[in-house]
């Protein structure tokens, strides 16, 4: 099923997820590193790491949402998108909860907000795993003309041209 939300050919939602992945999973890091070594200067990253990813969160799943209703009806692959869609919704309040509580904190965020990051943490490798399924297994966001000898994905936005004998 080809992605109804595509920018240059690829899908949108694929292109923007790596961003909230990338950036609260750096979160959990520096939030180990600070447990650790106790420096604030990494619970002050992790606090901006889980912003920051937050907002990619914001920007990815809208266009999440628009390739899922597109899924038709009654299949495995729209029961998939609905776990997918609905566990990143925890995952984001999870990290979001997390952040509000290092807001008033200070330099140690506390174990509540720690457990908050872990947790959205190991969900968001079952909702990722999701995500996989959806577009490997599935076929969900794969163009049509996939194939290891598909054209160029400009190709379908540049005008044909005619040769002339």
């Amino acid at each position: 099923m080809e992605s109804k939300a595509k920018f240059l050919g690829h899908p949108v939602h694929q292109m923007l997820v790596v961003f909230p992945l990338g950036l609260l999973a750096t979160a959990v890091v520096f939030d180990l590193v600070f447990l650790v070594g106790e420096d604030p200067l990494m619970a002050a990253v992790a606090y901006w790491m889980i912003a920051a990813g937050l907002i990619g969160a914001l920007l990815a799943a809208p266009f999440g949402l628009i390739d899922w209703m597109a899924i038709e009806p009654g299949t495995r692959a729209k029961k998939i998108g609905l776990l997918h869609g609905a566990g990143n919704g925890v995952v984001s309040l999870l990290f979001l909860g997390s952040w509000l509580l290092r807001e008033s904190a200070g330099s140690d965020p506390g174990a509540l907000a720690y457990t908050l990051s872990f947790a959205a943490a190991a969900l968001a490798l079952v909702t990722a795993w999701l995500g996989g399924e959806l577009v490997s297994r599935l076929g969900v966001g794969v163009s049509d003309q996939a194939g290891l000898n598909a054209p160029n994905s400009l190709h379908e936005h540049t005008p044909q041209t005619r040769h002339v004998h």
